[in-house]
């Protein structure tokens, strides 16, 4: 009999690459907002509310579910919107598991690489490094401290966070956004374009999930970030070199995305290298580990 996966953050791409490569060895079930499929189960978050059912003869849950960062300006309101999205979801799912008596084999959680802060410097980050001090490694801070809440309590063998770097995917993330401006001669980088862009294969993170999965041995943090460093704007002349297109528009300038975004800015301007070792100490192997490798699986169907 398969065990039973349920994964949180039904509509994000990573949720749905993960699903097809887990379903031929596990049962998967979502929890999502709306019922669409029969295997999706209703949550409301805001309220409290969860279909408690979702929850029947589970041994892992995935939790995914998590406002996106870049959406919208971060207004008060936004930002309480993105850490109650990452953590009072984790805590319906604490309080629902308790209650139901379930002792988890593991609950793996989505964590964020701006744990060590957004800011630019030649340090490469490990796990073992404190927390920044702004406002993104607050949220990723709350987000594992409400991971880890499972073990704390007894409701998990192990919890493992997965602190993602910029994720590569045709359909969805930064590379969608960036393609269409180089594709129509207006793309460049942003700002000094020194700063470090981790990132990491869509291929690769669901290659993580399933192995933190299945392998009982990784426990805690890890960074799922390629080993290949790059800044942002080298990804910016990869990109144009793989879709054969000139960039010739100048580095957008910092004044001008912090006119539009505001704090957001910080975000796209600043950021630093993070270490894959420790992932890659547990056996891990990464599919796409070069850059231009990476660019050209994903750009292929649009060069």
């Amino acid at each position: 009999m398969k065990e039973i996966v349920l994964i949180t953050g039904a509509g994000g791409m990573i949720a749905k690459k993960l699903s097809k490569k887990l379903e031929k060895e596990y049962t998967v079930r979502f929890l999502t907002r709306k019922k669409k499929h029969d295997n999706d189960f209703e949550w409301d978050i805001k309220n409290g509310i969860i279909d408690e059912s979702a929850l029947d003869n589970i041994s892992h849950i995935i939790h995914l579910a998590g406002a996106d960062i870049s959406e919208k300006r971060w207004t008060k309101e936004r930002k309480r919107e993105l850490i109650s999205s990452r953590v009072d979801s984790a805590g319906l799912l604490l309080k629902t598991v308790k209650k139901k008596k379930i002792k988890l084999k593991s609950f793996i959680s989505a964590s964020g690489i701006n744990y060590y802060g957004t800011v630019t410097t030649e340090k490469i980050y490990s796990e073992n490094d404190p927390p920044g001090n702004d406002f993104l490694s607050e949220v990723v801070v709350l987000w594992e401290r409400a991971a880890d809440d499972f073990k704390e309590q007894n409701l998990a063998e192990r919890v493992v966070k997965i602190r993602t770097a910029v994720v590569l995917s045709r359909e969805d993330g930064a590379l969608k956004k960036m393609v269409p401006t180089i594709q129509y001669g207006i793309g460049s980088p942003l700002g000094s374009g020194k700063q470090y862009m981790p990132w990491i294969h869509i291929e690769d993170i669901c290659s993580i999930y399933e192995a933190s999965l299945k392998d009982p041995a990784i426990d805690g943090a890890y960074n799922a970030v390629s080993p290949q460093h790059t800044t942002n704007e080298n990804l910016t002349r990869k990109i144009a070199e793989v879709l054969h297109k000139p960039l010739f528009m100048p580095h957008v300038p910092a004044f001008v995305l912090k006119l539009i975004f505001g704090e957001l800015a910080d975000a796209l301007l600043e950021g630093s290298r993070a270490s894959s070792q420790k992932i890659q100490e547990t056996g891990f192997k990464f599919k796409f580990p070069d850059l231009k490798m990476a660019l050209e699986d994903l750009l292929k169907e649009k060069n």
